[in-house]
């Protein structure tokens, strides 16, 4: 492993627990890809406004993702982090903020998320005008796209780059749609851009029909993995619990017990980062081998599951694989 700094130091010091689980799965997210595998990474929490994407774009340029289930939230939070960086306040002190404290951040403009502050006005309002004139362009020509689709589209069309606050390699969004990899974004209306959205469909200056729904996104996961997993195992890293990971890891139960399509192969490797500890009746935190019962995993599966912060646990991981 030389020239691999990160990865010797990992190899000699992640011997026990966590840490060891930590390369354990490492070296077998790195097996996997070797034998011909594709991954499915499940982004939950506000993995976007904690950054990840420094180097998830770069695990998505070198092929080591292929396919992304998301909130909205980390969807949007990306290219809020992109066009309104410099704008954003970082709250160090935030477990001792006072109710009333609270209150004048929210006077202020500002949305917490732990120890980060969205700008609202810069953040959000800086997208809704040109996301608006993209969802009015689909309705006037009876077009309809996917959430992920639009935000493509945004991207794609050049309006944000005059508003780019750091280096676009830093943006997964951005990598994303350059290697148009699918995005699956269950729930999205639970999310700003999302509640933008339905309020211009209260106001009826929009029509919820210009979006494709939830179980379109499940019918397109279908057909993703029925593809794909003809020639390849398809793995599965799960950042955190939820709706992101919940919805995708279900598409093979689906096919092969409501279809009843005979063969659908298992999901071929299983990760997931979670500090909700294992406890009776919780699904972000049960153990691995409960999916086998569900039809999910098999008993042989590479199973994995690390209980601590994924913004320090993903970082270290990415980096490893990396260094293949």
């Amino acid at each position: 492993m030389q020239g691999a700094p990160i990865s010797s130091f990992i190899d000699k010091y992640f011997l026990h627990f966590n840490a060891a689980t930590l390369l354990d799965a490492s070296i077998a997210y790195k097996r996997h890809l070797k034998k011909g595998g594709k991954m499915m990474i499940t982004l939950a929490g506000a993995m976007s406004t904690a950054e990840l994407g420094k180097i998830l774009a770069e695990m998505i340029r070198q092929n080591k993702v292929h396919i992304i289930s998301c909130t909205g939230a980390n969807l949007e939070e990306d290219l809020m982090n992109l066009v309104a960086h410099t704008y954003y306040k970082r709250v160090p002190h935030y477990r001792d903020l006072s109710p009333e404290q609270e209150q004048v951040l929210l006077e202020e403009g500002y949305n917490r998320v732990t120890d980060t502050c969205i700008p609202e006005e810069e953040a959000f309002r800086r997208l809704q005008g040109h996301i608006y004139n993209i969802w009015q362009e689909a309705q006037l020509s009876s077009k309809l796209y996917f959430p992920h689709e639009y935000m493509y589209r945004l991207l794609r069309s050049g309006v944000l780059e005059p508003y780019y606050e750091i280096d676009p390699r830093e943006s997964w969004m951005l990598a994303a749609a350059e290697k148009n990899i699918p995005i699956i974004v269950p729930g999205w209306e639970d999310s700003t851009i999302g509640n933008i959205f339905a309020s211009y469909c209260i106001k009826g200056t929009l029509s919820p029909s210009i979006v494709k729904s939830g179980i379109e996104y499940m019918m397109y996961l279908a057909r993703w993995y029925q593809k794909n997993a003809r020639d390849s195992s398809i793995g599965f890293y799960q950042i955190g619990g939820g709706i992101a990971g919940d919805f995708p890891i279900c598409v093979v139960p689906m096919l092969s017990q409501d279809m009843e399509v005979y063969d659908v192969p298992l999901w071929g490797y299983f990760c997931q980062i979670s500090d909700s500890t294992t406890s009776y009746g919780s699904y972000s935190g049960a153990v691995p081998n409960e999916k086998i019962t569900w039809g999910k995993l098999s008993a042989s599966t590479p199973k994995f599951i690390i209980e601590s912060d994924a913004t320090i646990v993903a970082p270290l991981m990415f980096a490893y694989i990396l260094e293949m």
